[in-house]
């Protein structure tokens, strides 16, 4: 007896809106902002203390990826208006 086994699948696709884009993007901007405004205000206790120090040496890697994400959004912002 020969038995066969049939598998479908199917294939989802998600379509990402302009309204999305400058929901995610409202998200980034604001962690960028929160994240500039945190490393000023401790950059003044850094000596006091190693851990502040270390977060603020540290905190250029959430930092950058936000700067890029923001110069994108204000790319995109120019281009979709001309």
């Amino acid at each position: 007896m020969i038995s066969t086994v049939t598998t479908t699948t199917t294939t989802a696709t998600t379509a990402v809106t302009s309204a999305d884009i400058m929901g995610y993007s409202l998200i980034a901007v604001v962690a960028l902002i929160a994240f500039l405004a945190l490393k000023e205000i401790l950059s003044s206790e850094a000596h006091k203390n190693s851990k502040i120090n270390t977060f603020i040496n540290s905190s250029n890697v959430a930092i950058l990826p936000l700067l890029f994400v923001f110069g994108a959004v204000v790319t995109y912002k120019v281009v979709t208006i001309l």
